[in-house]
């Protein structure tokens, strides 16, 4: 079985964090939970540091400056109403469909986890959930995709052993 995530590490802070690991868990719980076969699909990450996610922000969305995580998904999948749920791919073929690519922030993830006053591990494993989601065309564009894409990154989340992001305790 080859990995779910192919993680590139451009900033070795990540290594020392377990990023591999935790990008394949949060994938796999992820697409595990919308019942996708983890095996059937592939995933790149790059793990990098707030200079290049800031290029990266700058180029793609014309917003300059650091954010936490990008995501670039292969196919456009949103649905087709508001609060309505994506096309998931389909299962079929002989070799692992591309979901899209994932760009994280080793910076901006630790700084929000401190502000916050969460664990980091916790933090990065939301913010791949969240960023699976987009490469499976969920997003939070209005309030009611942002309430469905919310509460599927709580139960996924919750499924993992990790506390609500939202604090919905």
């Amino acid at each position: 079985m080859a990995d779910l995530v192919d993680v590139l590490i451009e900033d070795e802070r990540w290594a020392k964090v377990g990023l591999a690991d935790m990008a394949q868990a949060s994938g796999i719980a992820t697409l595990s939970h919308l019942g996708l076969n983890p095996d059937r699909f592939e995933i790149s990450l790059l793990g990098c540091n707030d200079t290049r996610i800031a290029a990266l922000n700058t180029d793609f969305r014309e917003k300059p400056g650091a954010t936490n995580v990008l995501s670039w998904p292969s196919k456009e999948r949103a649905g087709k109403t508001p609060g309505g749920t994506p096309d998931l791919p389909i299962q079929g073929g002989t070799e692992p469909q591309e979901l899209g690519d994932i760009a994280i922030a080793y910076e901006t993830c630790l700084n929000e986890a401190e502000r916050a006053d969460t664990d980091f591990g916790h933090h990065v494993a939301h913010l791949l959930v969240h960023a699976t989601l987009h490469l499976l065309g969920y997003d939070h564009i209005n309030g009611q995709d942002a309430a469905l894409m919310e509460g599927i990154e709580q139960q996924i989340l919750a499924s993992m052993g990790h506390p609500d992001p939202y604090g919905n305790e």
